[in-house]
């Protein structure tokens, strides 16, 4: 099925169409305010669109690779139409991901997510995420997390994959 989807870079243009289904994608947590367009302006390089070959769009994964740590790429914010899930396609934005910033010699991947969101876990401990853990860690629901991470009752698990050099 994923066959039938392409990837290309996205455009500023997207936003429009990524903006209203963010979360609905999310669960309905309120998320959009996430993705202010600037995204989709500065980062394009490395993020990417999935879209059906009827143009509706399947999913998207935002990405940069870090101007203060260039060995050091951030994944921002990823999503896949519910409807599409467990067919592959969040593994290949996130392959897609990896080699492009591989190229350009970054080693690590870090991305987060909540440590309740129990499918985000397993999805990134199958691509080799490992949750980090220690000085101001604490567990919340059984995951090493940090606790007030962007802001109050914000806890977040951070995940990390160590990339090979190309």
């Amino acid at each position: 099925m994923t066959d039938e989807i392409g990837l290309r870079r996205p455009k500023e243009s997207d936003h429009a169409r990524i903006l209203p289904v963010v979360d609905d994608w999310w669960g309905g947590r309120s998320l959009h305010h996430l993705l202010p367009r600037l995204w989709l302006q500065h980062f394009t390089g490395t993020s990417w669109v999935a879209e059906a070959a009827d143009g509706r769009l399947a999913g998207f994964l935002v990405g940069f690779v870090s101007p203060d740590h260039p060995t050091r790429a951030y994944i921002h914010m990823v999503a896949t139409n519910p409807n599409l899930r467990r067919r592959g396609l969040g593994r290949r934005l996130y392959e897609a991901f990896i080699e492009d910033v591989r190229a350009r010699g970054v080693t690590s991947v870090t991305a987060i997510t909540w440590p309740g969101n129990r499918p985000s876990l397993a999805f990134h401990a199958a691509l080799g995420f490992t949750v980090q853990e220690g000085p101001g860690t604490t567990k919340v629901f059984g995951m090493p997390a940090f606790v007030d991470y962007e802001g109050p009752g914000s806890d977040i698990c951070v995940l990390r994959l160590e990339i090979p050099a190309s």
